[in-house]
């Protein structure tokens, strides 16, 4: 499946999704389920093939994640796009980073043996998708800067990188266990080599890191009050799992650190970034009602 497949598809995104942000709430809710199906059909078979039942079909996948990433795209500019300006709710920003992350993997994939990732993502996108619908609570920010736009977009393309980087270091602890183990069957047998899933592993360490440095430097150039009250605890956690990242990173290419040792820093930095971003969201809107 070449690049050009998919790119096309993606070019009409914006007109469908103009569309769509003019049909009323219920003409979204069976899109909402059709992407629904599209993400566990493929996760689904994704399953299968990871216990050999069923023969690997990456172009299957690959269809049926770009069915779903199409779809999902116009349900969530109908959800954040609204008059008053961009709704940022804990909800709806759950689903945006879910299909940012989708997105990329399936990108990723043309390229790279990363399509066993979608048996976890592609069933949390589902999720995702299905909270976002059924949530009543909204949280329109109007009138965003272009700076503080660039610090969200850049902050969520980081989220999204650590995350498939987080899945992917559990498929390589998986791996490595069993091959501590000597298992030669099941799950190993269906994933690439052990340098093939390490070198994937970093590489998506590095362009997360990069995402991360540039969310980091315009946070503080565009925020007012970076360590304000509401703001302290995202933005501490960001900085430790930047230092996080970035240790594992030196250690890695000085002194050769990599297996179990990369996957504790790389779960230990993604955990941090994944409560900077939700936890302080999810504690300033659903605990204390607060945008």
């Amino acid at each position: 499946m070449s690049s050009t497949s998919i790119a096309m598809p993606v070019d009409s995104l914006h007109g469908l999704a103009i569309q769509a942000a003019l049909l009323p709430s219920m003409a979204i809710l069976p899109m909402t389920f059709l992407a629904c199906a599209f993400y566990m059909a493929g996760g689904s078979y994704t399953w299968l093939v990871l216990f050999r039942r069923l023969p690997p079909r990456p172009r299957l996948v690959q269809t049926l994640g770009l069915m779903a990433i199409l779809i999902h795209g116009v349900v969530l500019y109908a959800e954040l796009h609204g008059h008053l300006g961009l709704n940022l709710g804990f909800f709806q920003a759950a689903s945006l980073i879910n299909w940012l992350i989708c997105t990329f993997l399936l990108l990723a994939s043309l390229r790279m043996p990363l399509l066993n990732l979608s048996a976890g993502l592609f069933p949390l996108a589902t999720l995702a998708i299905l909270t976002a619908l059924l949530s009543s609570r909204h949280y329109v920010v109007p009138d965003i800067p272009k700076g503080l736009m660039v610090h969200i977009l850049t902050s969520l393309v980081a989220y999204s990188l650590f995350t498939v980087a987080m899945v992917q270091s559990l498929l390589l602890w998986c791996q490595q266990s069993q091959l501590k183990r000597r298992r030669t069957a099941g799950l190993i047998q269906v994933l690439p080599p052990l340098q093939t899933m390490e070198r994937l592993l970093f590489d998506l360490l590095l362009a997360g890191m990069l995402f991360l440095t540039v969310s980091l430097i315009t946070g503080f150039i565009f925020v007012d009050n970076i360590f304000a009250q509401h703001l302290a605890h995202k933005t501490v956690l960001s900085i430790l799992s930047w230092i996080t990242f970035g240790i594992l990173l030196v250690g890695h290419y000085r002194f050769g650190w990599r297996g179990l040792t990369a996957v504790r820093w790389t779960l230990g930095g993604s955990i941090m970034l994944i409560l900077a971003y939700f936890g302080t969201k999810f504690v300033l809107q659903m605990v204390l009602g607060e945008v």
